[in-house]
């Protein structure tokens, strides 16, 4: 007897059971998965190149080379893309648990109204330069936010509420990575001539780097005293992501900043993103003390693989020729806001501590 179509598999004939297919998500949540075991690899052989930094390099590097475009670019896009930006919220979270709120009692107000300062001169200068230099789409708020925050971290919460395009958030990422970069060789260079002792370097580090890993990578070399400042002053402008994110939410509602028309059209953002939520109950949690120092560890270790794979995803996104039509505007743009914020924070630095 001649097969049918529904008995040429022996489960067919099984009411409602269907033949499963592989996840379309799967290829590229691998292809991130060994994109983060890379650059685990490369931080350990140069471990003055953050695990994060390698993140996006590698990225961007998979969606060049000719033996992974085309995988990037088909079989795996969906999954890179869950990983940029579901991941990334999933990150984003976990970041919360790094602050308490005794740690920026800690500070004292002098510091955290020095905080306030370098966000806020650095955010609205970035963000109108942008503008004046005619950049497109959402690139002048994308790197205004990873300047005065915590770099691709912000970029991404940003994103998710702007509907930004992806091309935007890409170029964004690379751009504010390589200024962080560069500023793990140039900054400890500046330590002895700008006159700062440990503490000054720790806060002007922590004011001014982008990622959290950059700043652990610069600031060590000052010590131990420094490193502490620096993870400290830097957290306190990761808590201010919430009200930045909430804020950009209410404008978007209000058509103050208009929403992109690739995501969830039709409907506005909510005023606190629900992960952005998830964020102050990670920092109210933390800042109980129930929480144990091998949970806190082990948080912020599965944090950081997160955070690499959301990154290689964002990472892989990149077009370099789209990116090139905007290379000296986008250029212009990163440099002076690399100087504005080092800038306001250097002599913020110095006006607060003595």
């Amino acid at each position: 007897m001649a097969l049918t179509p529904t008995s040429a598999h022996p489960l067919a004939a099984l009411p409602g059971l269907r033949r499963m297919r592989p996840p379309a998500a799967v290829p590229g949540l691998l292809l991130a998965a060994l994109g983060v075991v890379a650059a685990i690899l490369v931080h350990r052989a140069v471990p003055a190149v953050p695990m994060l930094t390698a993140s996006v390099v590698l990225g961007i590097l998979a969606a060049q080379l000719p033996g992974t475009r085309q995988v990037v670019q088909g079989a795996a896009k969906a999954g890179l893309g869950i990983a940029g930006k579901r991941l990334m919220r999933v990150g984003v979270v976990l970041l919360g648990l790094k602050l308490s709120l005794s740690d920026v009692v800690g500070l004292g107000w002098a510091t955290v109204g020095l905080v306030f300062a370098v966000v806020f001169a650095t955010f609205f200068g970035t963000w109108w330069l942008g503008r004046r230099l005619g950049l497109p789409g959402d690139q002048p708020l994308l790197v205004a936010t990873g300047y005065s925050i915590c770099g691709a971290s912000a970029i991404g919460a940003v994103s998710q509420v702007s509907g930004s395009d992806e091309e935007d958030v890409a170029g964004s990422v690379a751009l504010v990575t390589l200024c962080g970069t560069l500023a793990i060789a140039v900054l400890p260079l500046l330590h002895g001539p700008l006159g700062l002792d440990q503490v000054q370097f720790g806060r002007w580090v922590g004011a001014s780097v982008h990622d959290v890993g950059q700043v652990v990578a610069t600031a060590q070399t000052a010590g131990p005293a420094a490193l502490r400042q620096a993870v400290l002053v830097k957290l306190m402008r990761v808590a201010l992501l919430a009200p930045l994110v909430a804020g950009l939410g209410v404008a978007v509602r209000r058509g103050v900043v208009t929403r992109r028309a690739g995501a969830a059209e039709g409907k506005r953002p909510p005023v606190l993103p629900l992960f952005v939520a998830g964020f102050l109950g990670a920092i109210a949690l933390r800042s109980t003390g129930v929480l144990a120092a091998g949970a806190l560890d082990a948080a912020a270790q599965v944090q950081e693989l997160v955070l690499a794979a959301a990154l290689f995803g964002l990472g892989a996104a990149v077009n370099l020729r789209q990116l090139a039509r905007t290379g000296g505007r986008l250029a212009v743009l990163g440099l002076a806001s690399w100087v504005m914020v080092a800038g306001v924070s250097y002599v913020g630095v110095l006006l607060t501590v003595r």
